[in-house]
Protein backbone atom coordinates (compact mmCIF):
# COMPACT_ATOMS: atom_id res chain seq x y z
CA UNK A 1 0.00 0.00 0.00
CA UNK A 2 3.05 2.27 0.16
CA UNK A 3 3.66 1.91 -3.58
CA UNK A 4 4.05 5.20 -5.42
CA UNK A 5 2.45 5.46 -8.86
CA UNK A 6 3.72 8.82 -10.12
CA UNK A 7 3.17 9.16 -13.85
CA UNK A 8 0.12 6.90 -13.91
CA UNK A 9 -3.19 8.32 -15.08
CA UNK A 10 -6.25 7.39 -13.05
CA UNK A 11 -9.90 8.21 -13.76
CA UNK A 12 -12.31 8.09 -10.80
CA UNK A 13 -16.04 8.56 -11.37
CA UNK A 14 -18.23 9.99 -8.62
CA UNK A 15 -15.12 11.50 -7.06
CA UNK A 16 -16.52 14.53 -5.27
CA UNK A 17 -17.80 12.72 -2.14
CA UNK A 18 -17.93 9.46 -0.23
CA UNK A 19 -15.91 6.46 -1.33
CA UNK A 20 -15.13 8.01 -4.73
CA UNK A 21 -13.52 11.01 -3.06
CA UNK A 22 -11.47 8.76 -0.76
CA UNK A 23 -10.31 6.67 -3.72
CA UNK A 24 -9.22 9.79 -5.61
CA UNK A 25 -7.42 11.15 -2.56
CA UNK A 26 -5.69 7.81 -1.92
CA UNK A 27 -4.43 7.61 -5.50
CA UNK A 28 -3.33 11.25 -5.40
CA UNK A 29 -1.39 10.60 -2.17
CA UNK A 30 0.59 8.00 -4.07
CA UNK A 31 1.55 10.44 -6.81
CA UNK A 32 -0.90 9.52 -9.55
CA UNK A 33 -2.36 12.00 -12.00
CA UNK A 34 -6.05 11.81 -11.10
CA UNK A 35 -9.05 12.85 -13.18
CA UNK A 36 -12.15 13.45 -11.08
CA UNK A 37 -15.33 12.75 -13.04
CA UNK A 38 -18.17 14.62 -11.34
CA UNK A 39 -21.67 15.74 -12.29
CA UNK A 40 -21.68 18.94 -10.23
CA UNK A 41 -19.06 21.55 -11.16
CA UNK A 42 -19.02 23.36 -7.79
CA UNK A 43 -18.70 20.19 -5.72
CA UNK A 44 -16.13 18.85 -8.15
CA UNK A 45 -14.02 22.00 -7.90
CA UNK A 46 -14.21 21.88 -4.10
CA UNK A 47 -13.07 18.24 -4.09
CA UNK A 48 -10.21 19.00 -6.48
CA UNK A 49 -8.96 21.88 -4.35
CA UNK A 50 -9.21 19.86 -1.15
CA UNK A 51 -7.38 16.84 -2.59
CA UNK A 52 -4.59 19.06 -3.92
CA UNK A 53 -4.25 20.72 -0.51
CA UNK A 54 -4.35 17.48 1.48
CA UNK A 55 -1.95 15.55 -0.73
CA UNK A 56 0.31 18.25 -2.16
CA UNK A 57 -0.31 16.71 -5.58
CA UNK A 58 -1.10 19.35 -8.20
CA UNK A 59 -1.83 16.81 -10.95
CA UNK A 60 -5.55 16.60 -10.20
CA UNK A 61 -8.05 17.50 -12.90
CA UNK A 62 -11.82 17.84 -13.08
CA UNK A 63 -14.02 16.48 -15.83
CA UNK A 64 -17.72 17.39 -15.68
CA UNK A 65 -19.99 14.57 -16.80
CA UNK A 66 -23.45 13.36 -15.84
CA UNK A 67 -22.98 9.60 -15.81
CA UNK A 68 -26.72 9.04 -16.29
CA UNK A 69 -26.32 10.43 -19.82
CA UNK A 70 -24.84 8.33 -22.63
CA UNK A 71 -24.42 11.53 -24.65
CA UNK A 72 -22.31 13.17 -21.94
CA UNK A 73 -20.20 10.04 -21.45
CA UNK A 74 -19.48 9.92 -25.17
CA UNK A 75 -18.45 13.58 -25.04
CA UNK A 76 -16.14 12.85 -22.09
CA UNK A 77 -14.59 9.90 -23.92
CA UNK A 78 -14.05 12.07 -26.99
CA UNK A 79 -12.23 14.69 -24.86
CA UNK A 80 -9.98 12.01 -23.40
CA UNK A 81 -9.26 10.56 -26.83
CA UNK A 82 -7.98 13.96 -27.92
CA UNK A 83 -5.64 14.04 -24.90
CA UNK A 84 -4.27 10.75 -26.29
CA UNK A 85 -2.86 9.75 -22.90
CA UNK A 86 -2.73 6.18 -21.58
CA UNK A 87 -5.27 5.38 -18.87
CA UNK A 88 -3.69 3.11 -16.27
CA UNK A 89 -6.63 2.89 -13.88
CA UNK A 90 -10.35 3.46 -14.43
CA UNK A 91 -12.41 3.32 -11.25
CA UNK A 92 -16.16 3.05 -11.79
CA UNK A 93 -17.18 4.41 -8.40
CA UNK A 94 -20.20 6.56 -9.25
CA UNK A 95 -23.34 4.90 -7.97
CA UNK A 96 -26.91 5.77 -7.18
CA UNK A 97 -29.77 4.49 -5.04
CA UNK A 98 -32.89 6.40 -6.04
CA UNK A 99 -35.95 5.08 -4.18
CA UNK A 100 -38.45 6.62 -6.60
CA UNK A 101 -38.92 5.76 -10.25
CA UNK A 102 -37.20 8.56 -12.18
CA UNK A 103 -36.66 8.56 -15.94
CA UNK A 104 -33.70 10.36 -17.51
CA UNK A 105 -34.00 12.69 -20.49
CA UNK A 106 -32.73 9.80 -22.63
CA UNK A 107 -35.59 7.59 -21.45
CA UNK A 108 -33.82 5.30 -18.98
CA UNK A 109 -34.62 4.51 -15.36
CA UNK A 110 -32.17 6.60 -13.33
CA UNK A 111 -30.53 3.91 -11.14
CA UNK A 112 -29.94 1.70 -14.16
CA UNK A 113 -28.70 4.66 -16.23
CA UNK A 114 -25.93 5.48 -13.74
CA UNK A 115 -25.04 2.09 -12.27
CA UNK A 116 -25.22 -0.09 -15.36
CA UNK A 117 -25.56 1.78 -18.65
CA UNK A 118 -23.21 4.59 -17.57
CA UNK A 119 -20.63 2.18 -16.15
CA UNK A 120 -20.79 0.00 -19.27
CA UNK A 121 -20.54 2.90 -21.73
CA UNK A 122 -17.70 4.55 -19.83
CA UNK A 123 -15.68 1.35 -19.66
CA UNK A 124 -16.14 0.33 -23.28
CA UNK A 125 -15.25 3.78 -24.59
CA UNK A 126 -12.09 3.93 -22.46
CA UNK A 127 -10.71 0.61 -23.73
CA UNK A 128 -8.55 2.22 -26.49
CA UNK A 129 -6.86 4.44 -23.89
CA UNK A 130 -6.53 1.56 -21.43
CA UNK A 131 -4.80 -0.41 -24.20
CA UNK A 132 -2.14 2.30 -24.33
CA UNK A 133 -1.21 1.30 -20.76
CA UNK A 134 -1.96 -2.37 -21.33
CA UNK A 135 0.85 -3.88 -19.27
CA UNK A 136 -0.54 -2.09 -16.24
CA UNK A 137 -4.11 -1.11 -17.20
CA UNK A 138 -7.00 -2.08 -14.98
CA UNK A 139 -10.68 -1.30 -14.47
CA UNK A 140 -12.08 -1.47 -10.94
CA UNK A 141 -15.85 -1.35 -10.51
CA UNK A 142 -17.33 -0.61 -7.09
CA UNK A 143 -20.19 -3.05 -6.66
CA UNK A 144 -21.93 -3.93 -3.37
CA UNK A 145 -22.61 -6.92 -1.17
CA UNK A 146 -26.30 -6.27 -1.69
CA UNK A 147 -25.87 -8.03 -5.05
CA UNK A 148 -25.75 -11.31 -3.12
CA UNK A 149 -29.51 -11.01 -2.56
CA UNK A 150 -30.57 -11.18 -6.21
CA UNK A 151 -29.87 -13.14 -9.38
CA UNK A 152 -29.06 -11.41 -12.64
CA UNK A 153 -32.24 -10.13 -14.23
CA UNK A 154 -32.82 -8.96 -17.80
CA UNK A 155 -35.68 -6.60 -16.83
CA UNK A 156 -33.15 -3.76 -16.89
CA UNK A 157 -35.55 -0.86 -16.38
CA UNK A 158 -37.69 -2.60 -13.75
CA UNK A 159 -41.09 -2.80 -15.37
CA UNK A 160 -42.82 -4.17 -12.23
CA UNK A 161 -43.91 -2.09 -9.23
CA UNK A 162 -40.74 -0.15 -8.58
CA UNK A 163 -38.42 -0.98 -5.69
CA UNK A 164 -35.35 1.23 -5.63
CA UNK A 165 -33.27 -1.02 -3.37
CA UNK A 166 -34.10 -4.13 -5.40
CA UNK A 167 -33.15 -2.27 -8.58
CA UNK A 168 -29.86 -1.23 -6.97
CA UNK A 169 -29.15 -4.85 -6.02
CA UNK A 170 -29.90 -5.98 -9.57
CA UNK A 171 -27.61 -3.26 -10.93
CA UNK A 172 -24.77 -4.35 -8.66
CA UNK A 173 -25.19 -8.00 -9.71
CA UNK A 174 -24.93 -6.93 -13.36
CA UNK A 175 -21.69 -5.04 -12.61
CA UNK A 176 -20.11 -8.23 -11.26
CA UNK A 177 -21.24 -10.23 -14.30
CA UNK A 178 -20.04 -7.49 -16.67
CA UNK A 179 -16.61 -7.64 -15.02
CA UNK A 180 -16.43 -11.34 -15.89
CA UNK A 181 -17.47 -10.57 -19.47
CA UNK A 182 -14.89 -7.81 -19.89
CA UNK A 183 -12.14 -10.01 -18.45
CA UNK A 184 -12.86 -12.62 -21.10
CA UNK A 185 -13.52 -10.21 -23.98
CA UNK A 186 -10.31 -8.23 -23.45
CA UNK A 187 -8.04 -10.96 -22.08
CA UNK A 188 -5.63 -10.43 -24.97
CA UNK A 189 -5.57 -6.65 -24.56
CA UNK A 190 -3.56 -6.65 -21.33
CA UNK A 191 -6.32 -5.00 -19.28
CA UNK A 192 -7.36 -6.38 -15.89
CA UNK A 193 -10.99 -6.12 -14.75
CA UNK A 194 -12.02 -6.36 -11.10
CA UNK A 195 -15.22 -5.75 -9.15
CA UNK A 196 -15.32 -5.27 -5.39
CA UNK A 197 -17.52 -4.81 -2.32
CA UNK A 198 -16.49 -1.85 -0.13
CA UNK A 199 -18.48 -2.99 2.91
CA UNK A 200 -21.21 -0.85 4.39
CA UNK A 201 -19.73 2.62 4.67
CA UNK A 202 -21.21 5.77 6.16
CA UNK A 203 -21.33 7.82 2.96
CA UNK A 204 -23.54 10.74 1.89
CA UNK A 205 -25.32 8.39 -0.52
CA UNK A 206 -26.23 5.92 2.24
CA UNK A 207 -27.34 8.74 4.55
CA UNK A 208 -29.57 10.22 1.86
CA UNK A 209 -31.08 6.97 0.58
CA UNK A 210 -31.36 5.11 3.89
CA UNK A 211 -31.66 7.73 6.62
CA UNK A 212 -33.10 5.33 9.23
CA UNK A 213 -30.43 2.70 8.46
CA UNK A 214 -27.70 5.32 8.64
CA UNK A 215 -29.02 6.64 11.95
CA UNK A 216 -29.49 3.18 13.49
CA UNK A 217 -25.94 2.13 12.65
CA UNK A 218 -24.30 5.47 13.35
CA UNK A 219 -20.73 4.85 14.50
CA UNK A 220 -20.85 1.20 13.44
CA UNK A 221 -20.45 1.63 9.67
CA UNK A 222 -17.14 1.87 7.85
CA UNK A 223 -15.65 5.22 6.97
CA UNK A 224 -15.35 6.22 3.33
CA UNK A 225 -11.59 5.66 3.66
CA UNK A 226 -12.17 2.10 4.83
CA UNK A 227 -14.60 1.55 1.97
CA UNK A 228 -11.99 2.82 -0.50
CA UNK A 229 -9.17 0.65 0.86
CA UNK A 230 -9.64 -2.40 -1.38
CA UNK A 231 -9.99 -0.25 -4.50
CA UNK A 232 -6.65 1.42 -3.78
CA UNK A 233 -5.14 -1.99 -3.01
CA UNK A 234 -6.39 -3.29 -6.38
CA UNK A 235 -4.91 -0.25 -8.13
CA UNK A 236 -1.48 -0.82 -6.59
CA UNK A 237 -1.00 -4.59 -6.82
CA UNK A 238 1.08 -6.32 -9.45
CA UNK A 239 -1.45 -7.67 -11.95
CA UNK A 240 -0.04 -11.18 -11.77
CA UNK A 241 -1.20 -11.27 -8.14
CA UNK A 242 -4.81 -10.53 -9.13
CA UNK A 243 -7.47 -12.55 -10.95
CA UNK A 244 -9.11 -10.66 -13.80
CA UNK A 245 -12.88 -11.03 -13.62
CA UNK A 246 -12.85 -11.68 -9.89
CA UNK A 247 -14.84 -10.05 -7.08
CA UNK A 248 -12.84 -8.69 -4.12
CA UNK A 249 -13.61 -7.81 -0.52
CA UNK A 250 -11.11 -6.64 2.11
CA UNK A 251 -8.07 -7.16 -0.13
CA UNK A 252 -8.98 -10.75 -0.99
CA UNK A 253 -10.92 -12.57 -3.67
CA UNK A 254 -14.47 -13.25 -2.49
CA UNK A 255 -17.27 -15.53 -3.72
CA UNK A 256 -19.81 -14.04 -6.13
CA UNK A 257 -22.67 -16.20 -4.93
CA UNK A 258 -23.92 -17.33 -1.53
CA UNK A 259 -24.95 -20.91 -0.91
CA UNK A 260 -28.66 -21.55 -1.54
CA UNK A 261 -29.15 -18.04 -2.98
CA UNK A 262 -29.90 -19.48 -6.45
CA UNK A 263 -27.92 -16.77 -8.26
CA UNK A 264 -25.01 -18.66 -9.83
CA UNK A 265 -26.78 -19.82 -12.99
CA UNK A 266 -28.17 -16.38 -13.71
CA UNK A 267 -24.88 -15.01 -15.08
CA UNK A 268 -25.61 -16.99 -18.26
CA UNK A 269 -28.02 -14.17 -19.10
CA UNK A 270 -25.28 -11.55 -19.29
CA UNK A 271 -24.85 -11.80 -23.08
CA UNK A 272 -28.49 -10.77 -23.51
CA UNK A 273 -27.89 -7.83 -21.14
CA UNK A 274 -24.79 -6.78 -23.09
CA UNK A 275 -26.75 -6.84 -26.35
CA UNK A 276 -29.36 -4.55 -24.77
CA UNK A 277 -26.69 -2.17 -23.43
CA UNK A 278 -24.95 -1.95 -26.81
CA UNK A 279 -28.28 -1.10 -28.43
CA UNK A 280 -29.22 1.50 -25.79
CA UNK A 281 -25.82 3.21 -25.98
CA UNK A 282 -25.51 2.75 -29.75
CA UNK A 283 -22.17 0.99 -29.34
CA UNK A 284 -20.70 -1.48 -31.83
CA UNK A 285 -23.42 -0.85 -34.40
Amino acid sequence: METQIAGKNCIVTGANSGIGYSIAEGLAQRGATVYLVCRNKERGEAALSEIQTRTGNENIYLEICDLSSVTEIKSLASRFSKKNVPVHVLVNSAGLIEQNHVTTSEGFELNFAVNVLGTYTMTELMVPLLEKASLDARVITVSSGVMYTTPLNTDLQYSAKFDGLEQYARNKRIQVALTETWADKYKNKGIGFYSMHPGWADTPGVAKSFPSFSKSFSGKLRTSEEGADTVIWLALQQKENLASGAFYFDRAEAPKHLAFAATSGSHALINSVVDSLNSMASLFV
